[in-house]
């Protein structure tokens, strides 16, 4: 079976002409044969005749051109029906006949300019065609000719059904291009915002702060190598996330889980964010892409809280079960900023949360980000696992 499909994927590889030129070759020896003199087409009722050199030419102007019918259709429809109109008004009728069907359905199904024009011209073609067999003494009556002519065009129509079903697969994989296109970059952007602006902000606010700090050289030490440290990692998240984009890395994915959360909360309490954090349960160890999106959740509610109430208390409650994963942070309303401390405001696309939204929904859970009466926010997401209940 392997065998057969690398046979088929060459043949496909090969160029349409040598693809098309054994139905020509194998229809020119069929006509060409004896026992099938006579048993082509007849549309005029002419007395068979025997075959001489014309026949030949009949017969060569019917197949071979078909060698080229997808690279030149309209070309090879007009040449096969001169062969097909002198093949009839000498009354050979040869199985070479048939190659005006399939001239005519590769031109419907690949000619993409002048059809109209080509049908036209075809049609009076046709018209002179069986008033020429009339006059050669041809007994066909007006119904024949009708009846063959509509045949001529279903066979167009089928042509063109097949054009129209071509274009609107090749449309079809556009546009799943393109939307995978779009959701990988929506993908990219959530991810570098997810990496960049926990950390980017981590590393502002402490720099803030290290402002504030020159009379206490020890804790000016402190926040500075928090601020390395942070730095540090931003870089090699990015650097992983580069190395995921590169198609020739060989790196394996590693998606940030929950068991990662003691390392986050650490990090906000290290920017001058104090943060609780309360567990309960034990994570599921088929939980799946649920840990990456409740960690997500976690991660930006924390880079809010430091941006928007830095200094406001902050606590982060996670409970598990064999189902799904609930997650809830809340921030108090911003605290006073100590004497001489002017904080700027931080500036938000609220990107973030749309994202997370996204993100929950595509799993089948819950969303939520609220204001408290206090004026401080909080966020709750339920997302399922998939696992058995």
């Amino acid at each position: 079976m392997t065998e057969l499909r690398q046979v088929l994927d060459r043949w496909r590889q090969l160029d349409v002409t040598v693809r098309d030129l054994p139905l020509a070759l194998l229809l020119a020896v069929v006509s060409f044969v004896p026992a099938f003199h006579g048993l082509g087409t007849d549309i005029g009722k002419l007395p068979d005749r025997p075959f001489d050199a014309l026949a030949v030419v009949a017969i060569v102007l019917q197949c071979f051109p078909l060698a080229v019918r997808r690279r030149w259709p309209a070309a090879v429809l007009v040449v096969v029906f001169l062969g097909f109109a002198l093949d009839q008004l000498q009354g050979y009728h040869t199985l070479a006949g048939t190659g005006l069907a399939i001239a005519l359905l590769s031109a419907g199904a690949y000619l993409e300019r002048r059809r109209r024009t080509v049908t036209v011209l075809l049609s009076g073609a046709y018209v002179v065609l069986a008033v020429a067999l009339h006059l050669a003494g041809g007994t066909e009556r007006v119904d024949g000719y009708v009846t063959f002519y509509l045949a001529l065009i279903l066979v167009w129509a089928v042509g063109s059904w097949l054009r129209s079903t071509r274009a609107a697969e090749a449309d079809r994989r556009l546009r799943v291009a393109e939307e995978t296109r779009t959701a990988e970059r929506t993908r990219i952007a959530r991810e570098l915002h997810d990496v960049v602006t926990h950390h980017v902000t981590a590393m502002v606010v402490q720099t803030e702060a290290a402002r504030y700090l020159t009379g206490a050289p020890d804790r000016l030490d402190e926040t500075l190598n928090a601020v390395t440290d942070t730095g540090r990692r931003a870089i090699g998240d990015l650097r992983h996330l580069l190395d995921l984009l590169d198609p020739g890395h060989d790196t394996a994915v590693q998606t940030p889980s929950l068991r990662e959360l003691h390392t986050l909360v650490e990090q906000t309490r290290r920017a001058g964010q104090p943060v609780e954090l309360t567990e309960e349960g034990t994570p599921s160890e088929s939980a799946g892409s649920a840990e990456l999106v409740a960690h997500r959740v976690v991660q930006e509610a924390l880079t809010n809280a430091l941006k928007h109430a830095h200094g406001s208390p902050t606590a982060v409650g996670v409970r598990y079960d064999d189902r799904e994963i609930t997650v809830e942070v809340s921030t108090a309303g911003a605290s006073p900023q100590p004497a001489g401390v002017r904080q700027r405001p931080a500036a938000g696309t609220g990107r973030g949360l749309v994202g997370l939204r996204e993100r929950v929904d595509a799993l089948g859970g819950e969303f939520g980000a609220d204001r408290r009466a206090d004026g401080g926010f909080v966020v709750h997401a339920r997302i399922p696992t998939g696992s058995p209940a």
